[in-house]
């Protein structure tokens, strides 16, 4: 099932989805503080468990002669700012186009991985994002939750292209730890000025808030009638 997508409409202010446990895939250590960790820091204060897997190793963003392990460690050390200590780390080379083959084993791990933690809500990248292993893991993580036959609620979160957004969450309570997560992944502020990316995008979202909120915008994945 496709992603919903709502050009002609202002998007909906989002609610914080109801969830006792929560999933979000991260194509990279940091994507998922960049595209949804104001979520996962509302989650985690409510006292939802939150779980990310982070599906790419993450190499081709280092400098050379460094240790791959750095970023698990910052990804653990950022998880701690938003009140998230579950993480699994799958290792996946990253940069490509996977082989059918290889999508197809990727699809059931994921379809495992939402077996043994029978989320409520779901984030992962939208499918639209330029990143190529962005890409890959939106249309592996759609093409699990529909063999899964998924009941909850799936949202799509924007990094480096903005999304068509249907909804808009106010992450503005917890802004000062996203910022302080992101400032954890120290080995990629030389290549990215991290905290100027996720501004810009929580400026876009927030505007449809209201003047000076910060927002994270995210496309609904809808799977069959509701």
């Amino acid at each position: 099932m496709p992603e919903s997508k709502n050009p002609a409409q202002q998007p909906a202010a989002l609610e914080l989805p109801r969830a006792s446990r929560v999933l979000a895939f991260a194509p990279h250590a940091d994507d998922d503080v960049l595209g949804a960790g104001g979520a996962l820091a509302l989650h985690a204060r409510r006292g939802d468990r939150v779980r990310v897997v982070v599906a790419f190793d993450g190499k081709l963003g280092l400098a050379p002669g460094v240790d791959p392990r750095v970023r698990r460690e910052e990804a653990l050390a950022a998880g701690e700012e938003l009140g998230v200590r579950d993480f699994a780390f799958w290792d996946y080379p990253e940069g490509h186009e996977p082989a059918p083959s290889e999508l197809e084993l990727a699809v059931e791990r994921v379809a495992r991985e939402l077996a043994d933690c029978a989320p409520d809500v779901v984030y992962a990248p939208w499918s639209g994002d330029e990143h190529v292993d962005h890409r890959v893991l939106a249309r592996v993580t759609r093409a699990a939750l529909e063999r899964a036959r998924f009941a909850g609620r799936a949202f799509g979160y924007e990094v480096w292209s903005a999304c068509p957004a249907d909804v808009v969450l106010d992450v503005g309570a917890v802004w000062p730890q996203k910022l302080a997560a992101l400032a954890r992944h120290r080995s990629q502020l030389a290549r990215t000025d991290l905290a100027a990316l996720a501004l810009g995008n929580a400026q876009r979202a927030g505007r449809w808030l209201g003047p000076a909120r910060f927002g994270e915008a995210f496309v609904e994945t809808r799977w069959g009638p509701r």
